[in-house]
């Protein structure tokens, strides 16, 4: 199988493609025939590696894995002989943990429980926009952020993949949604059903005196003072992303500004959840939450593709098409 591989940190253009043996399940494993799989923030962070918790949990001095990718969509190969839920030729879209090689590849083998039918709905490229994201957005909001109907909720970065699905869920749970991002996402988020968008280059939400529920934070730039200005006296910041000095800002000092009773600060890490991609398959099928996806890019321009990830204005999703749908 062809696959988009990686032996060390640096820019994009240390990926190559590289001929491998197409692998083989374990018992409790499915192999997926990739169509479509797209780029996170985990992707960029595992490629540059600039962010110290990256080098410890995936190789100070080179990667251990050497395919990227943690979101896929595609069609069952094969399956181990403890796999009960899939059966070959079927459509599945997942998210892979960095533990895993990943899915800029036309074969990967994933875990059962790291996978769910794809919407009946949606194509390849729009299934595999969804799950890292649409999982982020969910637990940011829904285990740290506590969103309840009628809070006042502010998304920080909304245009972005986390973001697109952060809007759409939370006015799901009946929250009012305000949406901070640039200039030219401004149609985006009300289209995606924001309540009140703010153009960051414009107005700055930390210093105009309103309060909010929940703030999620993804790559936020604020120092953690700012965002406790904006929060009301119970209200939760979440922060979902951002570099070395924001991560362990929100590490030491979030945990000391946190009151049982208060305010409070955390940091988003993703917890294994069996009923999360079920709840995002149903929400897409039912087309109360939509992927965004900016661009598609075929496996051989990986390249060009994590470019423009990396220049950091993308609207929603980057889409990166494997084979035939």
């Amino acid at each position: 199988m062809q696959a988009m591989v990686y032996t060390r940190y640096g820019t994009p253009e240390v990926l190559h493609l590289k001929q491998l043996e197409k692998p083989t399940p374990r018992e409790n494993e499915v192999l997926v025939r990739v169509h479509a799989a797209s780029i996170n923030s985990a992707d960029w962070r595992l490629l540059t590696a600039n962010i110290f918790l990256v080098r410890l949990n995936s190789g100070l001095f080179r990667p251990r894995q050497s395919i990227l990718g943690r979101d896929l969509a595609g069609r069952v190969e094969a399956v181990g002989s403890k796999v009960q839920r899939f059966q070959v030729g079927e459509s599945v879209f997942g998210a892979l943990t960095h533990f895993k090689e990943g899915a800029f590849a036309e074969y990967v083998c994933v875990p059962e429980s790291l996978l769910e039918h794809k919407p009946i709905n949606l194509g390849f490229e729009e299934a595999a926009a969804a799950p890292l994201a649409g999982i982020t957005a969910l637990q940011g909001l829904r285990d740290l952020g506590a969103v309840q109907k009628g809070q006042q909720v502010l998304i920080q970065g909304a245009s972005g993949g986390v973001g697109t699905f952060a809007v759409q869920i939370a006015k799901s749970y009946g929250a009012e949604v305000t949406a901070v991002c640039s200039p030219r996402n401004v149609e985006l988020a009300r289209s995606l059903g924001a309540d009140h968008v703010l153009d960051y280059t414009r107005e700055d939400f930390t210093t105009t005196g309103k309060r909010y529920d929940v703030i999620l934070a993804i790559n936020g730039y604020q120092p953690i003072r700012s965002y406790q200005r904006a929060l009301k006296e119970k209200g939760r910041y979440v922060m979902v992303g951002g570099d070395n000095r924001q991560i362990f800002e929100a590490l030491l000092q979030g945990r000391r500004l946190s009151r049982k009773d208060g305010q409070q600060f955390g940091v988003l890490t993703l917890q294994p959840n069996a009923a999360d991609l079920p709840f995002l398959r149903e929400k897409l099928e039912s087309r109360a939450i939509k992927s965004v996806v900016n661009k598609t890019y075929p496996l051989s321009q990986l390249q060009d593709a994590m470019r423009s990830f990396g220049e950091g204005h993308t609207q929603g999703k980057i889409v990166i098409t494997v084979g035939q749908g």
